[in-house]
């Protein structure tokens, strides 16, 4: 317990003193519009999700996110439009943000679309100090609690895609906010996030299709994070895959669609650094329902 608590204090204090990360999930490629507005209302139906990921099991105060948007394109025009909900736990800390998006496509060519989007957001953090395990009790910068600490903030990206591949950059928060405790000089920092993304799908035949990815991060005082995919569609229904996240995990991906509009997905994430002596894995379920009418039915689903 008390190397579990150490080792959670360090990540906190790593945290708090150099940056805070964004939400991070496997199932990028289904959860888009959160990381890139300009995914809003891609898809050409009605589009709710929802994910739930929790860290590094078995370790204490390790995180936990829960992920909800709705996005949907707006009749007789080129814009979309989501709005999103994110729950960020990570040991004393809790943060929640609500996002607006709005998105605007141009058609390139025939068969290629080029999509803009802006993002506003609002964030919430709470620190609670009672649930550390103090030794100093009579350190000041534990002392007070960040109750409700509220910053705003806007985003933009870009989308270019096909209904066989994509390729996208955002950035969700244009600013670097700073998170101050009233009392002491204790600070929570959230620096830019640069997001570059990709995917091509490949018909390997006419119930096999192929789809390669990768997402990197980017943020300054932190390393490079890349996300390396590879998943197979069987019969338009069944979804299996491998990731590997660069100098952290192998990732084990399933889903199925169990209907036209309900699509299902869970992951397993093996830790491949020094923390896989101290936790069990990472686990991630989705749930994506979406809402059709009979002139914008999806025949074939969309394999992003």
């Amino acid at each position: 317990m008390k190397t579990n608590s150490a080792i959670i204090l360090l990540l906190l204090v790593m945290v708090s003193g150099f940056a805070q990360q964004d939400s991070q999930y496997t199932h990028y490629m289904y959860n888009t519009v959160n990381i890139n507005p300009a995914y809003a209302g891609n898809r050409g139906v009605t589009s709710i999700f929802g994910l739930h990921r929790t860290q590094w099991v078995g370790l204490d105060g390790a995180p936990t996110t829960n992920a909800f948007s709705i996005n949907t394109p707006l009749p007789n025009s080129r814009l979309g439009v989501g709005l999103s909900f994110v729950n960020d736990k990570i040991g004393a800390g809790d943060q929640n943000n609500i996002s607006v998006d709005l998105s605007y496509t141009i058609p390139t060519s025939e068969y290629h679309d080029l999509s803009f989007g802006i993002k506003g957001s609002a964030d919430l953090l709470n620190v609670d100090y009672t649930k550390l395990t103090r030794y100093n009790t009579g350190n000041q910068a534990f002392k007070n609690n960040i109750d409700n600490e509220f910053s705003p903030n806007i985003g933009a990206g870009v989308y270019f895609h096909s209904d066989k591949m994509y390729v996208g950059f955002s950035v969700p928060n244009f600013l670097a906010v700073r998170h101050f405790d009233d009392n002491v000089s204790a600070t929570v920092q959230q620096r830019l996030h640069y997001y570059l993304m990709g995917g091509y799908v490949f018909e390997v035949s006419p119930s096999v299709k192929l789809k390669p990815s990768v997402l990197t991060k980017m943020v300054s005082g932190a390393p490079l994070q890349v996300d390396l995919s590879a998943n197979v569609l069987l019969q338009d229904k069944f979804t299996m895959g491998l990731s590997y996240r660069w100098s952290a995990a192998i990732t084990a991906i399933a889903g199925i669609q169990i209907s036209d509009g309900l699509l299902v997905g869970y992951s397993y994430d093996f830790d491949t650094t020094t923390l896989e002596n101290y936790n069990s894995g990472s686990h991630e379920i989705f749930l994506r329902f979406e809402l059709f009418n009979i002139q914008r039915r999806i025949v074939t689903p969309r394999f992003f």
